[in-house]
């Protein structure tokens, strides 16, 4: 019998997508907001992304740029994939991976003695060969707990083992607002001047590609954001309410979202230095020994197993101060490790804000 409970901490993993989990991306893509997601709502093209993942994976040490690394969050205990996140290792890998830089200018009048400080937006790719954090989706039932942490941060400390794959500047971009039918304001007052299709539609072409095709059409010139209609005005960096979640996990763990914002929806486009961000900089490494000493009162940390084809993240209880774990520790165990091996480790909370359950 399984005594793992529905929903416990302990029956969640997060691992590298496989084949079989197809139909779990089919029906995560159905149930994606217009705009939302970047699983592509057609099975081969689905089938594709998870071959390119595989490959990604196993792919030898000198990576190219192109890879891209798709996870899935599962409970064991009832044998269903409940989310999926991603990671593109080099944004706009075959082209210019374009956003829109909020600037201010001061437009001044000595005979006048007045001065007025205007918002700009500015078409730029100043994030060309960021690492991108890619494909956020969870199941709303698995919303309120610690699976959305999981899920979204323990990707960070598998780019921190295998740097070497990565950018160490990361950013993610968020969905802006757009109402039920998909339409955007700020698609509607920018984009669709320049490209005469819907928002919707606009998705559906670039499919998770390159929008460089889409830039192209932009002005160049900087937008000046008092000439758009309120309605867009309103929507720069504005999140659609699905994007709240993991919006919130990405500014705890320290992104920047001031700078800049998606030239499709408006909505931000948050940005930071690795080695800044907390899970990274409170990560430690753990042996796995047989004398290893368990003191301490245990609070929740993301757990993961260091190797690349064969990563695994889990939440378990920890002592803050363990340097070790015994091999028959839960979390080794599920981790797959054993004696002589290592596994990184980061507080599920802020150290100073802790808490014994998650």
């Amino acid at each position: 019998m399984n005594l793992i409970e529905p929903h416990d901490p302990r029956a969640l993993v997060l691992r590298p997508v496989a084949l079989p989990d197809l139909a779990a991306l089919e029906r995560i893509a159905a149930a994606s907001e217009h705009g939302i997601s970047s699983l592509p709502h057609d099975r081969e093209q689905l089938r594709q992304r998870i071959a390119h993942s595989i490959e990604s994976f196993a792919s030898a040490d000198d990576a190219s740029g192109e890879e891209r690394y798709l996870f899935v969050l599962e409970d064991l205990a009832r044998g269903e994939v409940v989310g999926c996140s991603g990671i593109a290792a080099s944004a706009g890998f075959h082209d210019r991976f374009y956003s829109y830089r909020n600037e201010f200018v001061v437009h001044a009048s000595a005979a006048l003695g007045e001065s007025h400080r205007l918002h700009t937006l500015h078409l730029c790719h100043d994030l060309t060969g960021y690492t991108l954090l890619t494909s956020f989706y969870i199941d709303p039932a698995y919303a309120e707990g610690p699976a959305p942490q999981l899920l979204s941060r323990a990707r960070l400390l598998f780019i921190l083992r295998h740097l070497e794959r990565f950018n160490d500047r990361i950013a993610a971009e968020s969905p802006g607002l757009a109402d039920e039918a998909g339409q955007s304001p700020f698609w509607d007052a920018v984009g669709r001047r320049f490209f005469d299709m819907d928002y919707p539609q606009a998705e559906v072409v670039t499919g998770g590609r390159s929008k460089s095709f889409i830039a192209d059409l932009m002005p160049q010139s900087p937008i000046y954001v008092p000439l758009l209609p309120e309605a867009a005005q309103f929507a720069i960096g504005q999140l659609h309410p699905v994007g709240e979640l993991p919006f919130s996990i990405l500014q705890d763990e320290g992104f920047d979202a001031d700078s800049y914002i998606d030239i499709f929806d408006g909505g931000p486009t948050v940005e930071a230095s690795l080695h800044l961000l907390r899970s990274v900089r409170q990560a430690r490494e753990l042996s796995v020994r047989a004398d290893a000493m368990a003191l301490g009162q245990p609070v929740w940390h993301l757990a993961v197993h260091n190797a690349r084809p064969g990563f695994r993240a889990v939440l378990a209880e920890l002592p803050p101060a363990a340097q070790a774990l015994a091999p028959g520790h839960e979390a080794v165990q599920r981790l797959g490790l054993s004696e002589g091996q290592s596994l990184w480790v980061t507080p599920l909370q802020p150290e100073t804000q802790e808490r014994s359950r998650p």
